[in-house]
């Protein structure tokens, strides 16, 4: 592991339901809500760190995503888990913002994190926290980079790991998850298949379930991309586009600007969030247009984009309510327009994008010629992982 020097003082006051609100501890192991049935979001007393925690202050810090020690929920510096996650290059794309007929793209690529995809920030904070709270066996169910990215933290902490994921993932990640040490099943069907398994298995083993908000600490992990793009960036972006399977990234930022706010960081500003889903599974485009709070599952979820097809988001309400709040946008893109947007974000970037990260240039040049995002914007694309996991 990479040592951390931190500040001692971090960890959540509680947790809250997203839905209603109610109070739950936080140093004993929780899932969703007993209240609701909701995710439960980590808090932390912002009023107190207003005058301590400032942006000046993450100057000279380890540059992994532990630098926000102070609004992580992971108490004990010896338990701050990390194989160097956070921190990832935001870069300028002139040549592709020219290409598209836009003022300024930026890519913010997630494939230089530890198991090349932005899984390894959601599943270092779950594993480091799931590792403090004395649990020694965890569960997830997994379209693939985060079975990967759990084997990976799961052998750093020296818990036992067991991932289920559809048949046909990628084999590149089916190799690495085995070779990180994770006990691996192979489902026939899809993402939630792969669920009922690892809630079988929890129940009958006492596994811990990891699966997307179904606990409250991926997020916290996920969350640090807003962070980042702040200190990166000295302000906020003012459209950021994302891939949207489980919504945890795109959630995690919008908590994270709240966050600041409430810390003086920011003021009210906020960026306009883009949620874009493949045609075969847009189950929160769908819900979007239609004016849902909640969307219904998508049924014959298919796309070759693994991470993107995800029939049923546990907290598709926190993203549909992130993308009206926002003032933002949510597009479907087909597998052909994600498959052709790689390879011009390659070639005019650098960056050898997974299909997610394709479907955001995709969705983005979508929008730009129906005029639903402005030419002239600061835009931000998330590159979610490496297309080499896809060979």
């Amino acid at each position: 592991m990479i040592p951390i020097d931190l500040p001692a003082t971090a960890g959540a006051t509680h947790l809250d339901c997203t839905r209603c609100g109610e109070r739950y501890e936080a140093d004993v192991p929780q899932r969703l809500s007993p209240c609701c049935g909701k995710p439960l979001y980590a808090r932390y007393d912002l009023d107190a760190l207003r005058a301590t925690f400032r942006p000046e202050t993450l100057v000279g810090r380890t540059p992994t995503m532990w630098r926000y020690a102070e609004v992580l929920p992971v108490r004990d510096p010896q338990h701050r888990l990390s194989l160097g996650e956070g921190m990832t290059p935001l870069l300028d794309a002139n040549r592709l913002a020219h290409e598209i007929g836009a003022s300024r793209i930026l890519i913010k690529d997630e494939a230089l994190n530890p198991t090349g995809s932005f899984k390894a920030r959601g599943l270092a904070m779950s594993i480091a926290r799931a590792w403090e709270l004395g649990i020694t066996e965890v569960g997830i169910p997994s379209a693939g980079n985060a079975g990967a990215a759990t084997a990976a933290y799961a052998a750093a902490a020296g818990l036992r790991a067991h991932v289920a994921v559809p048949s046909d993932t990628p084999r590149p990640i089916l190799e690495e998850t085995r070779a990180l040490g994770a006990q691996l099943t192979l489902v026939e069907g899809l993402i939630t298949d792969a669920a009922k398994l690892i809630a079988e298995g929890a129940a009958e083993h006492g596994w811990f379930d990891l699966s997307t908000l179904k606990e409250p600490y991926r997020v916290e992990g996920k969350k640090t991309m807003g962070y980042e793009l702040f200190e990166q960036l000295g302000h906020l972006p003012d459209v950021i586009v994302y891939p949207t399977g489980g919504g945890t990234g795109l959630v995690g930022m919008w908590k994270a600007f709240d966050e600041m706010e409430q810390l003086g960081w920011i003021g009210s500003e906020r960026p306009r969030m883009v949620c874009v889903q493949a045609a075969g599974c847009a189950p929160i485009v769908r819900a979007y247009e239609a004016g849902a709070s909640e969307a219904a599952p998508w049924q014959d979820a298919h796309t070759y984009a693994s991470g993107l097809r995800v029939p049923r988001a546990v907290g598709d309400f926190l993203i549909l309510d992130a993308l009206r709040a926002s003032r933002g946008n949510a597009i479907a893109v087909s597998d052909d327009a994600m498959a052709d947007a790689v390879r011009l974000m390659g070639r005019t970037s650098g960056v050898f994008a997974a299909p997610e990260g394709g479907a955001t240039l995709a969705g983005l040049a979508a929008l730009l010629e129906a005029g639903r995002v402005e030419r002239d914007a600061e835009i931000v694309l998330f590159n979610t992982g490496s297309g080499l996991k896809y060979l």
